[in-house]
């Protein structure tokens, strides 16, 4: 399954820390040897100030006590460089860690850095000594120190380029936090800032997107309400042409949280063209899955790739989180993901025949005959399916299902207002650019 594993296309687009979440999992499910996992540990350590860490995995992965002399060199080096940063920045720390002074700050930044000089000789350089503190704190592992750092410079800093940095690195320190809900206010300001006219070029504009998306991962697949939002943002049309032009393998995620949320069946058939036209670019057995039902009415295809989305599910490091119940533990989005897939196959393959073989059925959908029979059953009474079993012949017959013709206008001329208020607004924008040359 190591084929499947997107961990080296999605790496490139983390910052560096955020990679060890992913290198945890791969150790733990055992996709690649512990040595080759543990190599990589050491590699991403090395670009970062984490060296105790990365002495205890040199002992570990060598067998020994020993460090070599450059990781001992370089601890110094940084318990150095900490003190200098940490004395730089103490009058603003000092400053900051009184509750009565901090009130005086308001939401002018001006009268901020004015007051902050004349009352308390504090000026820009102390401030820029607090954000180079701020991710120096990050570097060591100090997530929660670099979080309360960067939020405080954030409130007074004046530079945008840096501001913009120090949003990113809040965003990962509360990450890697775990805070999932301070994540969620902190990728939609950013993404707030990424969509603005005033964001430097198209290709940063771009790639900050990209970015954004693979660092939403994180927050989605762990957020109560995540499944929702990663498709409010992933189809959103910048984003998803985005993906189909740089980072296709993004559609496995979008794919997942599409089959798996049915408030949203309605983006489906949009989707189904996607995946369709970057076949040639990105596939894996949960966009072929998709394709077997919707494109090519391959069941059988679809009951194999089933089987295959179930290991890559369970071999994902976004999709495959386990939770503990009792002396047990389950993946809830697998058992979601098969449940869908199966109703998907079910209610396709109910469109195109009028008389099902209830064991034919079950094969399809990787049930024995009992579980299938019972499963249907349930599905007809919750869902507007007008099917009835025949337990004798072993059959499920379906009644014609007509389309009502005003449903039909509806649902095709439903985007139409959209579509009309997107093409003015690039005209208008054409226009007032001309204008302005």
């Amino acid at each position: 399954m190591a084929d499947y594993d997107l961990t080296p296309r999605i790496a490139p687009n983390l910052d560096r820390h955020l990679v060890f979440p992913l290198l945890e999992f791969l150790q733990e499910r055992q996709l690649y040897p512990d040595e080759q996992i543990l190599k990589a540990k050491i590699e991403l350590l090395n670009r970062t100030n984490m060296v105790d860490y990365a002495m205890d995995i040199h002992k570990n992965l060598y067998h020994t006590d020993d460090v070599p002399q450059d990781m001992v060199e370089r601890r110094a080096e940084v318990v150095g460089k900490l003190k200098k940063l940490e004395e730089a920045a103490a009058p603003l720390v000092a400053f900051l860690q009184n509750a009565a002074a901090v009130q005086e700050l308001r939401a002018d930044k001006q009268y901020n850095l004015q007051m902050l000089n004349e009352r308390y000789q504090i000026g820009t350089e102390q401030i820029d000594a607090l954000y180079q503190y701020a991710k120096f704190q990050f570097e060591c592992g100090n997530y929660s120190g670099a979080a309360d750092y960067l939020y405080q410079y954030r409130a007074l800093c004046t530079n945008s380029e840096k501001s913009l940095s120090a949003l990113w690195g809040k965003l990962a320190a509360e990450i890697l936090m775990q805070n999932w809900d301070i994540s969620l206010e902190e990728l939609n300001r950013l993404k707030e800032i990424i969509d603005s006219k005033s964001f430097t070029s198209p290709m940063n504009q771009v790639q900050s997107r990209i970015w954004l998306m693979h660092w939403s991962l994180f927050i989605f697949f762990n957020h109560d309400n995540g499944r929702t939002q990663i498709i409010d943002l992933f189809n959103q049309d910048k984003y998803l042409n985005a993906i189909q032009t740089t980072a296709p393998h993004l559609l496995r995620y979008l794919a997942t949280a599409l089959i798996v949320n049915k408030r949203r069946r309605a983006q489906f058939k949009d989707f189904i063209k996607v995946i369709q036209q970057e076949q040639h670019s990105y596939k894996d057995p949960i966009t072929e899955f998709l394709a077997c039902v919707y494109v090519n009415y391959d069941f059988d295809g679809a009951q194999k790739k089933m089987k295959e989305c179930e290991e890559v599910i369970l071999n994902d490091p976004f999709l495959g989180k386990r939770v503990e119940e009792g002396n047990f533990s389950t993946v809830p989005l697998r058992d979601e993901f098969l449940e869908n897939a199966r109703l998907f196959i079910f209610e396709t393959y109910c469109r195109i025949h009028k008389r099902i073989d209830m064991g034919v059925l079950a094969e399809k959908l990787n049930l024995n005959y009992e579980d299938a029979e019972r499963w249907i059953v349930n599905l007809i009474r919750s869902s507007k399916l007008d099917a009835k079993i025949d337990s004798k012949s072993g059959t499920v017959s379906m009644e014609p299902n007509h389309p009502n013709v005003y449903e039909l206008l509806i649902d095709h001329t439903k985007a139409l207002s959209g579509r009309t208020y997107k093409s003015v607004s690039q005209v208008l924008e054409h226009v007032q650019a001309q204008a302005t040359r």
